[in-house]
């Protein structure tokens, strides 16, 4: 009797080591034309390296922890709970070039809130990996909703990226505006209209 195969299941690339990547910049450098071991840049793999791990530390981080501690005891309070220009960096999963905005984040609570704090660390976590801006503004969007199961979340994101301003067409001065708006935020313009009514200065 033949045995039945079993569907393997796919395993997770191994993580580069640290001297892979310091070797990779270099590699880049000598690429640009450069003579990694000149003395300005001798240190540079080094500090790349440590800077992308900064820079991609939202890879390591759960966006749903911070919003599992919650608050019930706020008087019944249930009216619209806006965060105004949480201020972040990403990059281009495209070009990896640097991302610069702020994102305005609102929602209609339940019956229960969570600190103002958390919902700048959502932003945080799904800015600090590489993203297209409309994948990170559903992202944060849904992570909210999913996790506080509040009435409705509002998320604008504006943004000005480096991959446009400083290569290709080179345009300045240009920023890009998405929104994500679930539950009553999309369905009850009443309610749609507050929210970018109270973001509006900060846009």
């Amino acid at each position: 009797m033949a045995k039945k195969k079993t569907k393997k299941s796919a395993r997770k690339p191994r993580k580069p080591s640290l001297q892979q990547a310091e070797d990779a910049i270099s590699t880049l450098l000598r690429w640009a034309g450069e003579d990694p071991a000149r003395e300005g840049l001798i240190d540079t793999p080094s500090r790349v390296a440590r800077a992308y791990q900064d820079w991609f530390s939202g890879y390591n981080d759960d966006p749903v922890s911070y919003l599992e501690r919650t608050f019930e005891e706020v008087e019944g309070y249930d009216e619209m709970i806006v965060l105004r220009d949480i201020a972040f960096e990403s990059h281009c999963e495209h070009h990896m070039a640097p991302i610069i905005g702020c994102a305005h984040v609102g929602y209609l609570p339940s019956d229960k809130v969570v600190g103002i704090s958390k919902l700048a660390r959502v932003v945080d976590t799904f800015a600090r990996r590489f993203q297209v801006q409309e994948k990170l503004t559903a992202q944060i969007a849904h992570c909210i909703q999913d996790v506080l199961k509040p009435r409705g979340v509002g998320v604008v994101i504006d943004a000005v990226h480096q991959c446009m301003t400083t290569r290709g067409v080179h345009k300045s001065g240009v920023s890009m505006v998405t929104s994500q708006m679930l539950g009553s935020f999309r369905k009850d313009a009443r309610t749609r209209a507050e929210f970018l009514n109270m973001i509006r200065p900060a846009i």
